[in-house]
């Protein structure tokens, strides 16, 4: 009944200043609360366009092992059977996308995330993967080794 009893200037004044006071208030809260996301935010970067890495010398690459190098801003898997075949296929898993790794002592692509298994052609053979990895071409010139896209 308070309210009613003020003249209608007066209520309008305060209506008037509740709305500028809570405007304002609001538009602090974005002042603070928006440079705090745009910080947490990361940066998008422009994808790198490779279509070829030299990875090293044939003979520092031993038998019967594997190595992640970088293929632009993508990690690879370049990996060298006990036979001494050469295969690189892109090292994120088709399944959630965890870099994968070379086990020697299962002689498989492994996925640590969910025990994602390929062979050594790259072909899943356990676990949740649901498509084998993708392979890249592996060029050997001289002594030198280099991973390129397949075309």
């Amino acid at each position: 009944m308070e309210n009613a009893e003020q003249p209608l200037s007066a209520q309008s004044k305060r209506d008037f200043l509740k709305f500028i006071l809570g405007g304002s208030l609001l538009a602090w809260i974005a002042s603070v609360v928006y440079p705090l996301v745009a910080y947490l935010k990361p940066p998008k970067q422009a994808e790198v366009e490779v279509t070829s890495v030299k990875v090293g010398k044939l003979q520092d690459i031993e038998k019967d092992s594997g190595q992640i190098v970088k293929f632009g801003s993508k990690p690879v898997i370049l990996v060298r059977a006990a036979d001494g075949k050469l295969a690189a296929f892109g090292a994120t898993c088709t399944h959630l996308d965890c870099t994968v790794q070379f086990r020697k002592d299962l002689g498989v692509i492994w996925c640590a995330c969910h025990n994602g298994k390929y062979d050594l052609t790259g072909r899943n053979i356990a676990g949740p993967p649901p498509r084998p990895l993708d392979p890249l071409r592996v060029i050997v010139r001289g002594e030198e080794v280099f991973i390129s896209k397949l075309t």
